[in-house]
């Protein structure tokens, strides 16, 4: 009796292992959004059947992602974003990110895509796949117009300059101005007040975020407007993920025969910048000069 007993409570323990294996043998879980385990992305068709695409952008830099009076996504990053659900054919999560986040975001699957102003370099490249860019941009630097800086050969070694952490100019300055003392933000808004206090002498950042800065802001000028290397501004996705980024390529390509992005700009960037910086600013189709 105890043999036949042992052998029964061996095939119950057997069983039950062999229904485990397969509830684990699922790609999907219940509660994972779709993406597989294996990745944690959500591809293009999984994207199309979940009906939402969740998009990450910044709600505090005007004019290129930031929320208006009415609790709204406003921008030039979100008129491209809105081009893409529609075309896409799903609803749009907009997601609020800083700097410094946007890679994490994209590894841990809390977004899709990246669409906050997000500059090209190779070392992002390691940990994110780049689609086409859609913009040029470079690194600017504005002081108070009382005490302006347009040479970083001759700084002060008692002041600082403001940067906001994850950004391009961080490395930057670290790598050609080790001597310059960082003060560092995580956020736009928290790098701007710094500058409006007088918390630092200068703030360096992309120039067009400065330039945007200046016009708005009386009592303040961008005495370098282009220092450093040129970049491009490119939408991004969790690495690995091709099926959205070659989508997302042929968007671009497609939106390029149409002017698109042209019209983006004069749409939202023209009363920063004015229709002078739009054929400088603006890369149509994916294609850089």
């Amino acid at each position: 009796m105890k043999k036949v007993k042992l052998i029964g409570l061996l095939g119950i323990l057997a069983a039950g292992a062999l229904a485990l294996s397969a509830c684990g043998s699922s790609s999907k879980t219940a509660d994972d959004g779709g993406k597989s385990k294996k990745n944690n992305f959500r591809t293009l068709d999984e994207i199309k059947k979940s009906g939402t695409i969740n998009i990450g952008v910044f709600s505090d830099k005007h004019p290129f992602g930031y929320v208006d009076e009415n609790g709204e996504y406003q921008g030039y990053d979100i008129y491209f974003g809105n081009k893409l659900g529609e075309d896409l054919g799903v609803k749009i999560n907009y997601v609020s990110t800083e700097a410094a986040n946007r890679v994490e975001y994209l590894e841990t699957g809390k977004v899709d895509l990246i669409l906050a102003n997000f500059t090209v370099t190779p070392e992002r490249a390691e940990a994110v796949d780049f689609a086409l860019p859609y913009m040029n941009v470079g690194l600017g630097v504005i002081s108070s117009e009382s005490n302006k800086v347009d040479s970083l050969d001759n700084w002060n070694a008692s002041d600082e300059m403001i940067v906001i952490s994850g950004t391009t100019a961080e490395p930057f300055m670290i790598k050609n101005y080790p001597n310059i003392k960082l003060q560092k933000y995580d956020t736009y808004a928290n790098a701007k007040n710094a500058l409006l206090n007088g918390s630092g002498k200068a703030w360096v950042n992309d120039n067009t975020e400065v330039l945007a800065f200046a016009k708005s802001n009386p009592g303040y000028v961008v005495g370098i407007d282009d220092l450093g290397v040129k970049d491009t501004i490119a939408p991004a996705v969790t690495k690995g993920n091709t099926t959205l980024l070659d989508w997302v390529n042929s968007e671009i390509e497609t939106l390029g025969k149409e002017n698109f992005f042209h019209k983006d700009y004069e749409a939202t960037l023209t009363d920063t910048y004015g229709a002078e910086y739009a054929d400088t600013l603006v890369i149509e189709g994916g294609k850089t000069k």
